[in-house]
């Protein structure tokens, strides 16, 4: 048998194993979290019920292909639950990686190991309710600063805004490196928490910056950006509303300093200027004049990186792929060893473990897919690997004192949080730590076993 083994469940992985089952092989997926999805399930706004219901749906069509293996809470990688080694000695003729870019990407500031100084995505996955994230300190004050000006960044802010249930935060501050003009969120994620924007506020933010981005004939004139990305902002009628949003643009954090009990209470920032490149972009360089700002809680939204410790090559960008050859290559899903100057024979990347932080869920998706064909153009020229059955790789798994999460477990977790949402009247329920999802899994056994045993009427 040709078994295809795929590292991770998110939207690329799951559609990358939908593709090697619909090439007529075995499609084996191991996932770090007990539940698939993976950042659609994790990181998509919570209330955002739409389109993660339609997500679910579409991956349990997945998982209903006879011919599609699942073992969560399993993690794959040198320093955890099993090594790259021990699963090829599984003998897959093809191993797909779309365990993302579960990586953190800071800044290496002075003072950055303070309490309140976190990582957007484990940020995002707490109010998820991701274990063991969900049940971890992510504690906010008052005052809160978030690094980045993209999408995340913006969600971050409409939970600390609007949704979280703490409503500790009186004022959040996004800071940029670059100005007004090149913002990266879109107009539909803004317009959640333009109302919380103070138009002077930001009129006065626009006027501070005006005459670094026009040396690079950028025009940050309020009616211009008004028009572009704060377009609620345009009638006479807008009114802003507590808590406040802001945004500093030009500034680059340069140091975070603790109070006495280790929590940030400073944020030092360098004032940036612009320079305009040849080719029409532009860079912020930091100048020497620096600033204050007074936050108790930062959050660094400026994208992930690939985790080393999976154990893959490593290249500059993440985990290293063949070199592209061209002006107009396209993407290179092999994995390549710089050593041997060769790809890893059957060895792919998928999605943002081809490209961290790249597009949502549709985008990892087609990437899944993509890669999963060139797998199976692999697989179908190679002898049979004699992969061994799924009841053998549980064997395998379970031998090792894991705790795999199977097809038939999820069905049974499904109906547990399908009965949570219904006794607490909400359109879905997800537990948030794994012992209970073990629990709810062995409670759902424990009722069908009692059904089988009682007595006929």
């Amino acid at each position: 048998m040709k078994g295809i083994f795929v590292v991770g469940a998110g939207p690329a992985g799951m559609f990358a194993a939908r593709q090697a089952a619909m090439a007529g092989y075995d499609a084996f997926i191991f996932n770090r979290d007990i539940k698939p999805g993976g950042l659609a399930e994790y990181g998509i706004y919570p209330t955002k019920e739409k389109m993660k219901a339609g997500l679910r749906k579409q991956f349990g069509q997945v998982l209903d292909m006879p011919n599609v293996h699942y073992f969560g809470h399993v993690q794959v990688g040198e320093d955890y639950d099993i090594t790259i080694d021990e699963l090829r000695a599984m003998r897959p003729a093809a191993i797909i990686f779309a365990c993302g870019a579960q990586g953190t990407r800071k800044l290496g500031l002075p003072g950055e190991d303070a309490k309140g100084v976190y990582a957007a995505k484990d940020f995002v996955y707490h109010y998820n309710r991701l274990p063991p994230f969900a049940t971890m300190d992510f504690s906010t004050g008052k005052h809160v600063a978030i690094v980045g000006v993209g999408n995340v960044a913006i969600d971050i802010a409409h939970w600390l805004l609007r949704d979280d249930p703490a409503h500790a935060a009186e004022s959040v501050t996004i800071v940029a490196r670059r100005g007004p003009v090149e913002v990266k969120f879109d107009e539909k994620e803004i317009d959640y928490v333009e109302q919380h924007i103070s138009k002077p506020e930001l009129v006065a933010e626009l006027e501070r910056v005006r005459e670094r981005c026009a040396r690079c004939n950028q025009d940050v004139s309020a009616e211009k950006l008004f028009e572009e990305h704060f377009r609620r902002m345009k009638s006479p009628d807008f009114v802003s509303i507590a808590p406040r949003l802001s945004f500093r643009f030009l500034s680059s954090p340069t140091a975070i300093l603790p109070d006495a009990s280790g929590r940030i209470a400073h944020l030092e920032v360098a004032e940036n200027d612009l320079v305009l490149k040849a080719d029409g972009s532009t860079s912020a360089v930091s100048t020497s004049a620096r600033s204050i700002l007074d936050v108790d809680t930062l959050i660094f939204a400026i994208g992930d990186k690939h985790d080393a410790h999976i154990g893959l090559p490593m290249g500059p960008d993440g985990y290293a792929t063949e070199p592209a050859t061209g002006s107009a290559a396209e993407p290179h899903f092999a994995v390549w060893d710089a050593q041997t100057a060769s790809a890893l024979p059957g060895c792919y990347v998928v999605g943002w473990a081809r490209k961290a932080s790249t597009g949502l869920a549709g985008i990892a998706r087609h990437d899944g897919e993509s890669g999963a064909a060139k797998a199976v153009e692999f697989v179908k020229d190679q002898p049979d690997s004699q992969t061994i059955s799924s009841r053998q790789v549980l064997e395998r798994l379970q031998a090792k004192g894991l705790t795999p999460v199977t097809k038939a477990d999820l069905a049974l977790l499904g109906k547990a949080e399908a009965r949570e949402a219904q006794a607490r009247q909400l359109p879905s329920f997800k537990f948030s730590d794994n012992a209970d999802m073990f629990a709810a899994i062995t409670g759902q056994k424990k009722e069908a076993e009692e059904v089988q045993l009682s007595p006929a009427d």
